[in-house]
């Protein structure tokens, strides 16, 4: 049986590794260039860890809701990515395509919330504030001005019917920036466009603290955007349009 200086020194050292590791994590978020981290070496689909502490975004989003929506919401999203891979691959090997309507439809689902979630969380890890340079630009000459694009995001994101996600996406084919209502994960989608701005409004993401006071929350996401985030998104797509 392991003393209690055992047991006192073996906590101390997963906690520091905890700690080192969420240090870590927020330092690659920050850096230009982070890549989502949506499977592991193998190519399964693998939630990555979260780019702050659960208790980082307070006051706007509280601690114990970035808890249970990270590892209650957005992993269960991700086995359920990996089941339909897995039982659409059973389903060649048999050549028994009897519930491939539901996989097929399963898979959209499931693995369009995981990428979404994975925006997400770096979309929220900044400061606020208002966007610069590039992005800045983008935005006067796609929308007319910030105050227009801000005051279209909030009204588009809080009107979103039942579940979804407010998205602030790049299309390079036409080189516009656009703002979308996607209901559930993966509805009212324009094919080909790449998000780098993402604000989630399921209740899930804001009830505790909000309730139903869906408008409250996302003006409050202002505060904590990471806009530099969503540039690094923008001119990694743009490049896109340049070389076709």
């Amino acid at each position: 049986m392991a003393t209690r200086r055992t047991f006192l020194h073996n906590t101390a050292a997963v906690g520091a590794g905890v700690l080192l590791a969420q240090a870590r994590t927020a330092h690659a978020a920050e850096e230009p260039g982070y890549v989502d981290k949506l499977t592991d070496s193998d190519g399964k689909y693998v939630a990555g860890p979260l780019p702050f502490a659960y208790d980082a975004l307070e006051p706007a989003i509280d601690a114990r809701t970035v808890e249970l929506h990270y590892n209650f919401h957005h992993k269960p999203a991700v086995a359920a990515a990996n089941k339909a891979e897995e039982a659409l691959a059973k389903a060649r090997d048999s050549n028994d395509f009897a519930l491939v309507k539901f996989y097929e439809k399963e898979l959209a689902f499931q693995l369009s919330s995981h990428i979404l979630h994975t925006v997400y969380w770096t979309s929220i890890s900044g400061k606020g504030g208002e966007p610069k340079g590039e992005f800045a630009k983008a935005i006067d000459r796609n929308f007319g001005s910030y105050m227009k694009f801000k005051g279209q995001l909030i009204a588009a994101t809080v009107a979103i019917e039942a579940s979804g996600w407010g998205v602030v996406g790049y299309h390079p084919a036409t080189g516009k920036l656009m703002i979308l209502q996607c209901e559930n994960h993966q509805k009212l989608t324009a094919w080909g466009i790449q998000p780098i701005l993402i604000l989630d409004v399921f209740e899930h993401a804001y009830y505790l603290k909000y309730q139903n006071r869906r408008n409250d929350y996302v003006n409050q996401l202002f505060s904590i955007i990471n806009w530099d985030n969503a540039a690094q998104r923008l001119q990694a797509e743009m490049p896109a349009r340049r070389s076709a």
